[in-house]
């Protein structure tokens, strides 16, 4: 495949901006280029008008993202997507709604960082889950690991506050040291939990750099190595 004829990805932005711009950052460091025409071709709705996923999964009643995210799905696949991604965990519990409304491939997130944490860590029995309380509600990561005998390990309540304050001050525009410390105490009470490793699952979180006290698995690194070897690699 050359140059001129390499696929295009979509990515179905927004939630939030932030993880929006650091997933297309990893994309950049990751692909292998001397030139501008070497670097992926991304169109990217940033579309931060997405309902809350907070308000419809973790308050409740609010309106669902689902139809929204099918439109965006639906509108980049006309402008010339081969493929798209969803770079936010919480969202795919509305994967089913952008995959049906388009016919071209939607990466599963989810299912990607499973098959990561199996790959690379296969005696791995106990992993972390470093996310908003949205992805324990779903169930999104419970069900994939139980199949696989991996027991899914989730911050208590009060370190879940802080770990969600945390990415609510990523939303704020807020990465700095304070904030990392809060984190960095979320990963010591994992591993006190006998976590073997962590798995970064809110990419709210991914856009904070930082040594952690967990060895962790990161979903928006995950997602961007994945689209550059379907690009450039023909995956």
């Amino acid at each position: 495949m050359t140059q001129t004829n390499e696929k295009v990805v979509g990515i179905l932005g927004g939630m939030g901006p932030e993880a929006t711009v650091d997933l297309m950052e990893r994309i950049i460091r990751l692909t292998p280029a001397l030139d501008d025409i070497d670097h992926i071709r991304c169109i990217v709705d940033n579309n931060p008008k997405v309902p809350s996923r907070i308000k419809a999964i973790i308050e409740g009643g609010g309106e669902s993202p689902g139809p929204c995210m099918a439109d965006m799905g639906k509108r980049l696949a006309a402008w010339g997507a081969d493929f798209l991604v969803i770079p936010c965990n919480t969202a795919h519990f509305y994967y089913d709604d952008v995959n049906k409304a388009v016919d071209i491939p939607v990466i599963n997130l989810i299912d990607l960082v499973v098959k990561q944490v199996t790959t690379t860590h296969p005696q791995c029995s106990r992993v972390g889950i470093l996310a908003s309380p949205a992805i324990r509600i779903t169930g999104l990561y419970q069900q994939r690991f139980e199949n696989l005998n991996i027991t899914p390990i989730y911050p208590d309540a009060p370190h879940q506050e802080i770990l969600f304050q945390v990415i609510k001050s990523v939303k704020a525009g807020n990465t700095g040291k304070a904030v990392l410390q809060e984190y960095a105490k979320v990963c010591t009470h994992l591993l006190a939990q006998k976590a073997e490793h962590a798995i970064v699952a809110c990419t709210e979180l991914s856009a904070l750099k930082g040594a952690l006290p967990i060895e962790t698995m990161d979903a928006a690194e995950i997602l961007a190595t994945e689209i550059v070897q379907v690009i450039k690699e023909g995956k």
